[in-house]
């Protein structure tokens, strides 16, 4: 069984507490920061959209291309791995599910910067 608790205050806490000290040894304990919400997530997609009806250096690119090529720029460390042939590479761990929300922010601010220059018309996520 798993049973995501957010510890926004005491009670849940108290409760997350109970909860360990009735599991069995074999059974895992993750604390870890909230990832991105949905309306983060809805914004995301909405933006990358409309960077593609934009006249900018990569609108010609898929939403899920846009998407890693924001998240290579975000982050400071990329991973990639050889392609089985030996000839190529491909990046690794690049997921939007895995930023905390504050990065998923700074992930939205970097887009806003980078499209300024380029006039891009916003939309509103749906």
């Amino acid at each position: 069984m798993s049973k995501p608790i957010f510890l926004i205050g005491e009670s849940q806490k108290q409760y997350a507490i109970q909860l360990i000290s009735e599991a069995p040894a074999d059974h895992v304990v993750i604390i870890r920061q909230k990832t991105r919400s949905d309306i983060q997530n809805a914004k995301l997609h909405a933006m990358l959209t409309d960077l593609q009806r934009a006249e900018t250096p990569i609108s010609h690119h898929s939403i899920e291309d846009l998407k890693l090529i924001f998240l290579q720029a975000l982050r400071a460390e990329s991973r990639v791995l050889p392609t089985l042939d030996g000839k190529g590479m491909f990046p690794i761990g690049q997921r939007t599910s895995t930023l905390t929300k504050a990065q998923f922010a700074g992930l939205i601010e970097l887009i806003y910067a980078y499209a300024a220059p380029f006039n891009v018309k916003w939309s509103e996520a749906q």
